[in-house]
């Protein structure tokens, strides 16, 4: 820590050229008979706000238990900064949970001053960084309000910034934006992505594809345990190739019975009540397909570029599917 209670100390030794935010190589790491994590391998650069995406039990919050040396791999290696992960280079991460982890008897600027006494800051230095950081995220007239008053985003916010306090050099976010409106989720990323200079890395775990398209630099799809593929949003989907076309039917019966047949051209189906989202090499030829065989039972079609969702079906959904048939 600096002599004067601020900014923790700089890695050491120095980053070398070339060196990774995070370098995953063949994680294993089991619960029992469950694997967690099977062979996931994943290179975060420095600087970039990275999306981890995979449904619930894919082995996100493992891997973020790992960085944060709350968990050991079984097989593989795992490097931070070029080191591996221990305690001591916590003090250079910050972490966002899935779960709440507000004391809600403490008014705001208490838990940040306190946070940032156990990250090693002197009290004036806590202050003065909960001050500011409060008033970036909406939240300078809140300081001395009871957690307890605070709404559920206020509180969302408010560990964000408990996790930038001693500035971190790896942010790391668990489903940040849980349970919050829309409004509060622009409002969490907007002052998250304000600070953002180049030289924070965040990783951000979560099954919300438009949120990860709308700030991530770089993605992965995550599917038991494995990375399945990665790259950025926009590579993703444009190496998908297709159009989606968007169907909603009268009943929720009709949906389903359109998922399960068999569409010349379709590549991955997703149904969600009485819509079903097709992904086609062409709408153009697609189209008329669904009306010559299913008229009566249509109420609107729409047909839009890919999609991240697209992309993560195409690489997650239709490995659902063969294991389901397997």
């Amino acid at each position: 820590m600096a002599a004067d209670g601020g900014k923790l100390d700089p890695m050491n030794p120095p980053l070398a050229p070339g060196t990774q935010a995070i370098e995953a190589r063949g994680l294993k790491r089991a619960y029992g008979p469950r694997l967690a994590l099977d062979g996931f391998s994943l290179d975060v650069p420095v600087g970039s706000v990275f999306g981890l995406l995979g449904p619930n039990g894919s082995g996100k919050s493992t891997f973020m238990a790992m960085l944060a040396a709350m968990e050991r791999p079984r097989a593989g290696t795992l490097r931070v900064f070029g080191q591996a992960p221990t305690a001591s280079l916590r003090a250079h991460l910050g972490t966002v949970f899935q779960e709440p982890a507000l004391d809600p008897s403490m008014t705001a600027l208490e838990s940040l001053v306190l946070a940032g006494r156990l990250f090693g800051l002197s009290r004036g230095a806590a202050t003065d960084r909960a001050q500011g950081l409060l008033s970036r995220f909406g939240l300078g007239n809140r300081a001395r309000d009871s957690v307890s008053t605070l709404s559920g985003g206020m509180r969302r916010r408010l560990e964000v910034v408990r996790a930038l306090l001693h500035e971190p050099d790896l942010l790391l976010l668990d489903e940040p934006a849980t349970g919050i409106d829309p409004d509060e989720r622009r409002l969490l990323w907007q002052s998250l992505l304000e600070g953002q200079d180049g030289r924070r890395t965040i990783l951000l775990a979560t099954n919300d594809l438009a949120e990860a398209d709308a700030v991530a630099d770089r993605v992965a799809f995550v599917r038991d345990g494995r990375v399945v593929a990665s790259g950025t949003p926009s590579a993703l989907k444009r190496d998908l190739g297709r159009e989606a076309v968007r169907v909603r039917w009268a009943t929720s019966a009709d949906a389903e019975a359109a998922a399960s047949s068999n569409w010349e051209g379709c590549g991955t189906v997703t149904r969600d009540g009485e819509e079903v989202l097709f992904t086609v090499e062409q709408a153009a030829s697609f189209v008329p397909q669904l009306f010559a065989l299913a008229p009566p039972t249509i109420r609107s079609v729409s047909i839009e570029p890919s999609s991240l969702q697209d992309a993560y079906f195409q690489h997650v959904g239709e490995r659902v599917r063969a294991e389901a048939t397997a």
